[in-house]
């Protein structure tokens, strides 16, 4: 699978409409109780690009990302206006946002993730797409240093530790992170004369599994 590590224009996802989905099988009983199962174990994303689209510039620079990328060929970054980071949407990213793993005093790679929780229940995002120069990393609430401490690989968003964070040692981040996606059509129809009415073009994006 070919992927450009590249962002889509985020003024033009700012507009766009989409979010997770999920998928549940559900088979009804003759008695009328239910059975419901789900195949995935991680939702999968979709938006619309073309909502975020003002003016016929906007335009001009979609059809040129779409034809860099190939259509539905490479897949790119995506930023989510509605979650695209590890604290609050009004807060500030802290090395304490997320706990990724405990040490125990053997492994030094740790896969940057984000926690859900709701109801007692919780469920955890693994995050491969992180923002270049928003990682901030600390163990058992110390912070520790980028390039000293530990490295990160950007492409699959694994943090690598200089040496084992010891045993029971809470390993916690904070950063911003992408949506790794492609489109999910190889056509693209754009009538000006409609597009100043206000009638813009649909440009279905979908996550992409890494």
């Amino acid at each position: 699978m070919a992927f450009h590590d590249v962002r889509f224009p985020a003024n033009l996802s700012f507009g766009s409409v989409g979010g997770p989905q999920r998928r549940t099988e559900i088979v009804t009983l003759s008695n009328g109780y239910e059975e419901r199962n789900s195949p995935w174990k991680h939702s999968r994303r979709q938006y619309d690009a073309g909502v975020g689209l003002r003016s016929l510039d906007d335009v001009e620079r979609l059809l040129a990302f779409f034809e860099a990328r190939g259509g539905q060929l490479h897949g790119f970054r995506w930023k989510d206006w509605a979650d695209y980071k590890t604290c609050a949407a009004s807060g500030t990213v802290h090395f304490e946002d997320q706990v990724i793993g405990l040490g125990d005093g053997v492994t030094t790679q740790f896969q940057l993730a984000k926690t859900y929780i709701s109801g007692g229940v919780s469920y955890v995002r693994p995050i491969h797409k992180p923002v270049f120069g928003t990682v901030m990393v600390g163990i058992q609430g110390g912070y520790r240093a980028e390039s000293i401490d530990w490295a990160l690989d950007l492409t699959t968003g694994l943090v690598t530790f200089t040496d084992a964070p010891p045993e029971g040692a809470q390993v916690s981040a904070g950063f911003e992170f992408d949506v790794p996606v492609r489109f999910d059509t190889d056509m693209i129809q754009v009538s000006v004369q409609s597009f100043q009415a206000g009638d813009v073009p649909q440009v279905p994006v979908i996550e992409l599994r890494l």
